[in-house]
């Protein structure tokens, strides 16, 4: 049966991963941008300049569908440090701050990178390539703190898991010897000494 914790833990890990399905849809692109050495040729400018003026010029809809599902997993964090137990503090807190970085990274780079790759005026201070690369670049720092949100909540999990095999263990353990013939007669020499 799921707990109230569980429901919460599957807003943010569903949103979260749902994110970096979307980020994992620009690797084809951002991949030539950042991770090989051979030159890029007009043509994979121009390919990469429309998939990301495409994903700009998208309706509207998509981008407040993508806005909604960033706000639940924000309230999911909110609700689950709300009086948070140690194991929330430290875990939720933590994803917490690494899911702030992936909104702040997305909000002043990429949608003001592509802004700027719709606009076509990258200006002289920095080429087309190199902010093609800072969009990609953005992308790559977005999926990896995400990852860590997913690696914290998956670790949040594990150990809330082994702190209750433990104190069933424990509580096991405890019955067993309350009912052990040794307890019972140590209990009984007891009751007799009061007497």
């Amino acid at each position: 049966m799921l707990g109230a914790s569980s429901f919460w833990t599957y807003l943010i890990v569903c949103p979260t991963s749902f994110v970096l399905g979307i980020l994992f849809t620009n690797w084809s692109y951002d991949f030539p941008l950042l991770w090989t050495s051979t030159p890029l040729t007009p043509a994979m400018i121009s390919n990469i300049e429309t998939h990301y003026n495409m994903l700009y010029d998208s309706p509207p809809l998509i981008g407040r569908v993508l806005h909604a599902i960033i706000l639940v997993a924000l309230a999911a964090f909110i609700v689950k440090l709300y009086k948070p137990s140690e194991s929330n503090a430290l875990f939720d807190g933590a994803s917490l701050v690494l899911f702030m970085i992936a909104v702040i990274v997305y909000g002043s780079n990429t949608l003001k990178g592509m802004q700027i790759i719709k606009s076509g005026d990258y200006g002289d201070e920095i080429p087309q390539v190199q902010s093609l690369q800072v969009v990609a670049a953005s992308n790559t720092i977005m999926a990896l703190v995400l990852i860590g949100v997913l690696l914290l909540q998956a670790g949040q999990w594990y150990a809330e898991k082994k702190e209750k095999e433990e104190l069933d263990r424990i509580l096991k353990d405890g019955l067993n010897n309350a009912d052990s013939p040794t307890v019972a007669k140590k209990e009984s020499k007891e009751k007799k000494k009061k007497i």
